[in-house]
Parts: C-alpha cells; sequence; structure tokens
C-alpha cells in the first residue's frame, strides 16, 4: 500500500513591479535540499540553477516567467515562500547606530517587510546631445551573484558589469540602438567611455530603484536611546 501524499498548502502575493497576483507554495525538502547542496558547493553555476529550479517549481501561476522578473520582485518572492517553508518571522541581531557596538535581538515579521517605491525613479536617464538610455532592472543571475555568493570580483569592475548588463538601449528623437545587438565588451568599453557625470546618473537609476526594505526602532541597552535601523535586500534578513 503506497504512502499518503500530503497536500501543500498553497498562497498568493502581489508582485511589486505590476501588481500581478501570484500563485506560490512552500519549498518541499529534495527542493529545500538542492538549494542548501548548491549554497554549500559555492559554484555559480549550480547556484543559479538551484535558485532557478526552486522558485520555478515553488510558483503555481502559469505564464511567469522567473529569469525576466526584476531583482525586486524575485528578492520578495523568495522571502515569502522562504517564509511559509521555514517561519513567518526571523529573528535577526541589529547594531545600534548612536554607539557603534551594542547589538540587539529583533523579531521581524516577514509580512512587515515590503518593495519601497521612490518618487523619483525612472528607467530613463537623460545624458547629453540628446541621447536617453534606457534601464532595464537586475536580471536573475545579478540577484544570486548579490544575495548567495561571496564574489571576490574588485567592487569597481563588478559596478560597471551591472550597469552594461542592465543597459536595455540608447536612444534619441532619430535613432535607437538596442542592447541586446550588442556583445557585452562593447557594452562594458561604451559605459567605460561616459564621463563621470554621466555614470553617477546612471547610478541613480539602481540607487532609487524598488527595494525590499524594513525600518526598525531599537532602544540601546547601555545608551537608553532610540535607533533606527533600515534593512535593505534580502541578505539584510538573512544574516
Amino acid at each position: 500500500m503506497p504512502l499518503p501524499k500530503i497536500t501543500t498548502a498553497e498562497y498568493e502575493l502581489t508582485l511589486p513591479s505590476n501588481e500581478k497576483t501570484v500563485k506560490y507554495r512552500p519549498f518541499l525538502v529534495r527542493e529545500e535540499k538542492i538549494l542548501i547542496l548548491a549554497l554549500e558547493s559555492q559554484d555559480q553555476k549550480q547556484i543559479t540553477n538551484a535558485v532557478k529550479q526552486v522558485l520555478k517549481e515553488c510558483v503555481i501561476t502559469k505564464g511567469i516567467k522567473i529569469d525576466t522578473l526584476p531583482s525586486f520582485d524575485i528578492e520578495y518572492l523568495f522571502l515569502n515562500i522562504r517564509a511559509k517553508s521555514v517561519g513567518e518571522t526571523i529573528e535577526l541581531v541589529v547594531t545600534c547606530g548612536d554607539d557603534g557596538k551594542t547589538e540587539v535581538p529583533v523579531t521581524v515579521n516577514i509580512d512587515d517587510i515590503k518593495v519601497v517605491k521612490s518618487k523619483d525613479h525612472s528607467p530613463d536617464v537623460e545624458l547629453s546631445d540628446g541621447y536617453t538610455v534606457k534601464m532595464k532592472y537586475p536580471s536573475l543571475s545579478q540577484f544570486i551573484e548579490t544575495n548567495f555568493t561571496d564574489d571576490e570580483q574588485d567592487q569597481v569592475e563588478k559596478s560597471f558589469n551591472v550597469v552594461a548588463t542592465s543597459i536595455d538601449m540608447v536612444y534619441n528623437d532619430k535613432d535607437m540602438f538596442a542592447a541586446s545587438d550588442c556583445t557585452k565588451k562593447e557594452l562594458k568599453e561604451w559605459v567605460e567611455s561616459l564621463t563621470s557625470e554621466h555614470f553617477q546618473k546612471i547610478e541613480k537609476f539602481f540607487e532609487t530603484m524598488p527595494k525590499l526594505q524594513h525600518t526598525l526602532k531599537v532602544i540601546n541597552p547601555n545608551t537608553k536611546k532610540e535607533n533606527t535601523v533600515v534593512l535593505e535586500g534580502l541578505t539584510d534578513f538573512f544574516v
């Protein structure tokens, strides 16, 4: 007689980027095992495949392309799937800013963690000579590199790579140049040819893009002062 099949609960959330409702289920033991083994391997390709596989398995709604979702959608989705799989709260230890050393344990309810959107954020970055760069959000691969790998690549080099891979097109009122028609080398060389002023304008796209964020108020037990602690990005919730 075969063993009984246990029903897995289903949940819903709204994607921050387009407000579409997505149904998902928690990790199963086999999927959590795949993820753990991949993280332990520290192999970029293995981690990428594992995270992609787990997300695709857990998202029940048809037509959702995990590879093309904005990074903040993926962070929000992964956080909520983990919550339903492991627990609705996260235990963290934060450092009080008033003395820079006192650590305070806190409990964060995952339902309270939201994606925050900036009013002055725009994917279109105006440069000069009438040209505008249309940016796209970091990919699944970039999300994984940021949150799951200890990349020893030089930070400056990494920043240039992120900018280059996030360019969608460059256009003016007459011409349009699609990034998909260029090689990675060509895109990187184009980014390196920008002035500091132009590069700073593009950096603002990343600084103001929607992000997973939660603000905490904690009392330093030693100084009795109230501290504001801002948690940003998936890594801040799993340290």
